[in-house]
């Protein structure tokens, strides 16, 4: 293990190997580097890039379209899950002022 794996976050080890995954996934499917590089850095998190990953398993997409189309659905699901949390937490917090009031 070199010295920059040593001072990283089980977090950034996580990411980095997500990444890996879907950029070897992504070459093996013949598409571009710069693909999977603007790929990751839209997913963002590991969690995104896994399943990613897994649809280009699946699916073995011939065009970066649909590539593309697919990164764009992965991230327009995880806006509408956040969306839906923060929606979440305004309501509590709404039904704790209705019942205890602004005391």
């Amino acid at each position: 293990m070199n010295d920059r794996n040593k001072t990283m976050t089980d977090g950034q080890r996580e990411w980095q190997l997500s990444k890996r995954s879907l950029m070897e996934e992504l070459r093996v499917l013949g598409f571009r580097r710069e693909l999977g590089e603007a790929i990751a850095a839209n997913l963002g998190s590991p969690k995104a890039m896994r399943r990613m990953t897994s649809y280009l398993r699946q699916v073995k997409p011939r065009s970066e379209e649909l590539v593309v189309d697919e990164m764009l659905a992965i991230c327009s699901e995880i806006a509408a899950w956040k969306e839906k949390k923060a929606s979440e937490e305004a309501n509590a917090r709404y039904n704790e002022i209705l019942y205890y009031g602004l005391d």
